[in-house]
């Protein structure tokens, strides 16, 4: 049964994986900044090459977060869904979860997958 307690945790879930997803879009840009302006000044080839490692491995971040954020989508789908079914329909709570539907289910229209 669906709770207020696990409305509340989804939707501080969502909230906390969209700051992950920001964060690591933005170190991605930093990283890549970076390697490409190692290259220009013609950087030393083992220290570009561990800087084309950090880059690899900031851009493997994203997908990883961007699954997480679409199986946290589901769940606070699903208890919206019950929580409107059974009792509850309306709410700050409620009205939280819904407008983080909202803001998650743009990003996901708004960017590549």
């Amino acid at each position: 049964m669906a709770t207020i307690k696990s409305l509340k945790i989804k939707t501080a879930t969502c909230k906390r994986i969209v700051k992950e997803l920001h964060s690591y879009e933005k170190e991605v840009e930093r990283e890549a900044a970076k390697t490409a302006d190692m290259k220009e000044k013609g950087a030393d080839p083992y220290d570009l090459k561990q800087q084309e490692n950090v880059l690899a491995e900031s851009r493997m971040m994203i997908p990883d977060c961007r699954r997480r954020l679409e199986a946290s989508l589901a769940d606070l789908k699903g208890i919206v869904a019950e929580l409107e079914e059974s009792y509850q329909k309306e709410g700050p709570e409620i009205d939280e979860a819904r407008s983080t539907l909202t803001e998650v289910e743009k990003l996901f229209e708004t960017t590549e997958l």
